[in-house]
């Protein structure tokens, strides 16, 4: 007979079945801008609550349970204690700071959390479960027939995208090549990233018309529009411009197969003998058992598309060698994310 000591222990399975809990918590406080109203500043539970818009019912729960979830610091106990901002919270969730990313955790809230309640239909049928279930236009088809919702859209996958875009100029060995073309560009955030870096470097940022004048405002406030030009086309309709290495950042993650290869196709044709194309996604490991972002992205993707879903190194692997890439290689960048590169 099994003893008490010997049972496997609960935790797991109780913080993964609660986890929601906590992720509504922090949404909700991107929501109402509880971190960059704090900004750096210390104040009391009952001046937050205040500005925040809160029942003084919820002032003391919502707070301290951000303090133990390591959002926020306390400093002191009571009515009279103080609350400040983390570091980390600071740094990503202040809309002051250069490196806020509280914008894709917005779009998370409004979007995405209601939507992932229909996994169990999903998992089912394998038709998406939003907009597009209830009658509405599909998100990219809403976003971008209105520019301020595409603006503010493109803003919130910027600070989603930062952080891999900066690892892959770091890492990315450029020093063979000249030209470089992103593929689905939106802000041009990678061009200019990795301009930033290889000042030898000449860049192209492809997407569609109505992505370009919010491109060209990016560009130029960041003083790159004489090394980053912008070009306008529909990437299943249109040849992509061509360039020594052409990128596509979480872009082949939102097709189904029979699209993923049209797209790598596509940037075979426009490379030169040696260039590479470059997929930037939270790449799936190849045996499936650790990329744990990867996988829910890929069911993510279910929910938005139906038939899109995220991939492995290996798949990339396949796919490209089918379309004539001769070499191949997978850098890690930040987080979940990594570059799967296929040479020509």
């Amino acid at each position: 007979m099994q003893s008490m000591n010997a049972q496997p222990d609960p935790g797991a399975i109780l913080q993964t079945a609660f986890a929601f809990w906590s992720s509504k918590v922090l949404l909700t406080a991107v929501e109402f801008d509880v971190f960059t109203k704090l900004g750096d500043r210390r104040v009391t539970g009952a001046e937050l609550g205040a500005e925040v818009g809160l029942n003084s019912r919820a002032i003391s729960d919502f707070f301290d349970a951000l303090v133990a979830m390591k959002f926020l610091n306390r400093e002191g106990d009571g009515e009279t204690a103080k609350y400040f901002n983390s570091a980390e919270s600071s740094f990503y969730l202040d809309r002051e700071s250069p490196r806020y990313i509280g914008g894709i955790l917005i779009m998370l809230n409004a979007r995405l959390f209601k939507y992932w309640d229909d996994l169990p239909e999903a998992l089912r049928t394998g038709k998406p479960q939003n907009e597009s279930k209830h009658g509405q236009k599909g998100v990219f088809e809403a976003l971008y027939e209105e520019l301020p919702k595409l603006e503010q859209f493109l803003g919130a996958m910027t600070g989603l995208s930062r952080l891999n875009f900066e690892a892959f100029a770091a890492k990315f060995d450029f020093s063979r090549f000249k030209t470089l073309c992103d593929v689905g560009g939106a802000t041009g955030l990678l061009c200019i990233e990795t301009a930033k870096k290889h000042p030898h470097l000449q860049f192209i940022s492809f997407d569609l018309p109505p992505v370009e004048p919010i491109a060209r405002k990016h560009i130029a406030a960041a003083g790159l529009s004489g090394r980053i030009s912008t070009a306008t086309g529909d990437f299943f309709k249109d040849p992509l411009p061509q360039a020594d290495v052409i990128t596509m950042g979480m872009i082949l993650h939102d097709w189904n197969l029979e699209k993923k290869m049209h797209l790598i196709r596509a940037a075979y044709n426009a490379l030169p003998p040696g260039g590479a194309l470059v997929a930037i996604e939270a790449l799936i490991d190849d045996a499936r058992r650790e990329n744990l972002f990867g996988m829910l992205m890929s069911l993510n993707m279910l929910i938005e598309f139906g038939d899109a879903f995220d991939y492995s190194g290996a798949d990339f692997r396949k796919w490209c060698a089918e379309a004539g890439f001769k070499s191949f290689e997978v850098i890690h960048l930040a987080g979940a994310s990594s570059a799967a590169i296929a040479y020509k």
